[in-house]
Order: C-alpha cells, then sequence, then structure tokens
C-alpha cells in the first residue's frame, strides 16, 4: 500500500519557534521517555502528539505493522506560516522542507515527503516548490487558501500553472477553519468547517472557470475525500442548470470537472466511498490516512478492502496503483 496523507512534526525547539514568531510559530516537548509530546504555540498547548510525528523510526515500525510499503509525509498545518510577511515564511518554508528530507533521508524506499511553501507570494512560492523537488519532494502540499485569497484567485492559479508546467503534484489540505464561535465544541469546526473548506477549494477552481486556465497535466489533489464536495454536488449542478450567476464563469456543468481533481480516500464509510468513487472515478482517488492524527484512517486498507462494489483491480488502484501514476513513483 502507499499512503499519500499523513503528517510530520519535526523537533523545532521552542527557540528556534520563538525567534520567528514568539506567539504563532509552533515548536515541539517531548516528554520524558521521548513517545508522546506537545506542539506548542507560544506558551500554550495545541495539540497531543506521539513520536511518529518525529521519529522515523518510530514510524516505519508503524508502517510495518500497518502493511504500508510507502507513506508520503506533509506539514501538519500548524506549520505553514501563512501569518507572516512573505520573506519570513518563504525562510521557513525552506527550513521545514529541510527537515521533511531529514526525517525521510533514514528510509528512502518507505518516506517521501511533500514540499510546503509561502504562498504570501507568488514568485517565492514557485521558486521553493522547484528548488524542494530538486531536493526530494515528491510534490507540495498547500493550503486551501491564502488569507481572503481562495484558490481561484490569479496567484493562486499562477501558482498551480506553475506547478502544472512544471510537473509538481499538488496536494491541498485545509487549515484555517471558517468559524465565527458558534462552533464551540465536540470538534465542531474540523467536523463541520474542515470538510467545508475543502469543498469550497474545489468548488472555487471549478465555479470560477479557473479550470479552463489552467493546463489539464495539473495532478491536484484534495485531502479527506474532497470534504462535502461529492455528496452536494448535485445541489451545485441543479443550481448551475437553474441560476445564471452560478454558470455565468463555468462554460460546462460543475460536475464535469470533477474527473480533473483527485482526492485521499479518507471517508471512513463504505457508501461515503462508493460515492466518491462514482463521482471522482476509481482512478482519482488514493488512500489516504491522515496518520498519526485520531482522525484518521486507524487500520489503513479497511474501508477499501471491506467494501464489495470494488473489485480486486480497483481496490489496487486505489491502494498504490493510483498514487504511483500521481506522484511518478516507481512500481
Amino acid at each position: 500500500m502507499i499512503d499519500i496523507h499523513s503528517h510530520f512534526f519535526p523537533r523545532i525547539s521552542q527557540a528556534e519557534a520563538h525567534a520567528v514568531d514568539a506567539q504563532r510559530a509552533p515548536w515541539l516537548t517531548v516528554d520524558e521517555g521521548g513517545k508522546t509530546g506537545q506542539i506548542m504555540l507560544g506558551d500554550k498547548p495545541f495539540r497531543p502528539v506521539h513520536d511518529e510525528l518525529w521519529d522515523p523510526d518510530a514510524r516505519v515500525r508503524g508502517l510495518d505493522g500497518a502493511g504500508i510499503a510507502l507513506q508520503i509525509i506533509c506539514a501538519t498545518p500548524v506549520m505553514f506560516g501563512y501569518a507572516w510577511e512573505a520573506p519570513r515564511a518563504a525562510d521557513w518554508a525552506t527550513r521545514m522542507n529541510e527537515k521533511a528530507a531529514a526525517y525521510c533521508a533514514p528510509h528512502p524506499t518507505r518516506l517521501r515527503w511533500l514540499s510546503q511553501v509561502a504562498l504570501q507570494d507568488v514568485k517565492l512560492a514557485t521558486a521553493e516548490a522547484a528548488r524542494a523537488m530538486k531536493a526530494g519532494a515528491v510534490g507540495v502540499q498547500i493550503g486551501n487558501h491564502m488569507e481572503k485569497k481562495d484558490l481561484d484567485h490569479p496567484d493562486m492559479v499562477d501558482f498551480l500553472i506553475f506547478c502544472a508546467d512544471n510537473a509538481i503534484p499538488v496536494f491541498v489540505h485545509p487549515w484555517d477553519m471558517m468559524t465565527d464561535g458558534r462552533m464551540k465544541k465536540w470538534m465542531m469546526p474540523w467536523l463541520v468547517a474542515m470538510p467545508a473548506e475543502t469543498q469550497l477549494g474545489m468548488l472555487s477552481l471549478i465555479l470560477s472557470g479557473a479550470l479552463e486556465r489552467i493546463p489539464k497535466s495539473l495532478k491536484i489533489c484534495f485531502a479527506h475525500g474532497g470534504g462535502s464536495f461529492a455528496y452536494t454536488l448535485g445541489r451545485v449542478d441543479n443550481a448551475w442548470k437553474h441560476r445564471d450567476i452560478v454558470r455565468q464563469d463555468c462554460p460546462e456543468l460543475p460536475s464535469s470537472y470533477a474527473r480533473r481533481l483527485y482526492t485521499d480516500s479518507a471517508v471512513f464509510d463504505p457508501g461515503a466511498l462508493k460515492l466518491l468513487t462514482e463521482v471522482m472515478g476509481i482512478d482519482r482517488v488514493m488512500l489516504g490516512t491522515d496518520a498519526p492524527f485520531p482522525l484518521g484512517e486507524q487500520q489503513p486498507g479497511a474501508l477499501v478492502r471491506s467494501c464489495d462494489f470494488l473489485g480486486s483491480e480497483a481496490q489496487q488502484r486505489i491502494l498504490g496503483g493510483n498514487a504511483r501514476a500521481f506522484f511518478g513513483l516507481p512500481a
């Protein structure tokens, strides 16, 4: 199996983080024994974590137990640095990419990495994405928006065109979740706003007509099964048919663009996976566990293998074949 969606968080020291931004740069504190720790923001705990996040040997032991041949790691979104001015964010991105490369270096056949970039500045972002590919990255991870710029913004479109022209696969992950304070408990921002953010990114590309301008060679994958995209696409098509303001920039039925996009398989339910594969196509869905976090798939590949509607060939494509094609990985 190839897992295309997993995260890492390196041993960023408090001093290193505070030198960048004492309040917003994340760092890691590891408990005695080295097995558990906390991601910190300023002096406040952000998230409890365990050693697979920063220890590649522990990660590979987990892969062995799960039967995963290769895992692609990317930054935990709190590492993005999108709140800073572009030069500071670009320097941070380069350092985080160096840490990602170092994390994977001891196990080059088991771990590969996606870069991060400073989306605040297209020139800086494209330069780092290209540099990282030469340094061993297999693609780039970006957030689904940069401040108020959704994926249809000209700057974001220019970045995606660059990635298409330079054969850089793109993985889009939600990060700054929409909420006005009503989602106070029960992880509601992760359960409601995060899927909506992903759908917003996908529809921004479709309804704006951006996909008419971006080369079809772009390989772009959205996390978490595309959020709420597949389930609500019928509503979008209906709106396009009956409201001119929906179709004013989108010349074709929105659902016709779905197969320009990819998603991971992290939907946790056979019915949801069935709909997702019907909407996106079998060849556009790839195994993604969201490891090593609790909201990820705890038994990698179990959902795909449990689905009777997927034949053996389709299962193998989702569990590995599609990822090889998407990222250009060797067989």
